[in-house]
């Protein structure tokens, strides 16, 4: 005779947390509330993103104008 739950049952899936379920690339800390940790993460990785996106547009400005300078 075997116990309880212990024939036929479906394996537990492996626990996910709620930045990887939103996507985010920022891990999320517990002394936040639940709702407010993911909103964070999200608004910390649309800077980034945005930081990086400016730079990214200005970095070749720079560099050209470096040329310029140095072949007058």
């Amino acid at each position: 005779i075997s116990g309880p739950g212990k024939q036929g049952g479906k394996a537990r899936a492996k626990a996910k947390s709620r930045s990887s379920r939103a996507n985010l690339q920022f891990p999320v800390g517990r002394r936040v509330g639940a709702g407010a940790r993911v909103y964070l993460a999200a608004v910390l990785q649309y800077l980034t993103a945005e930081i990086l996106e400016l730079a990214a547009v200005l970095l070749p400005k720079k560099t050209e104008n470096l040329h310029k300078a140095k072949g007058k």
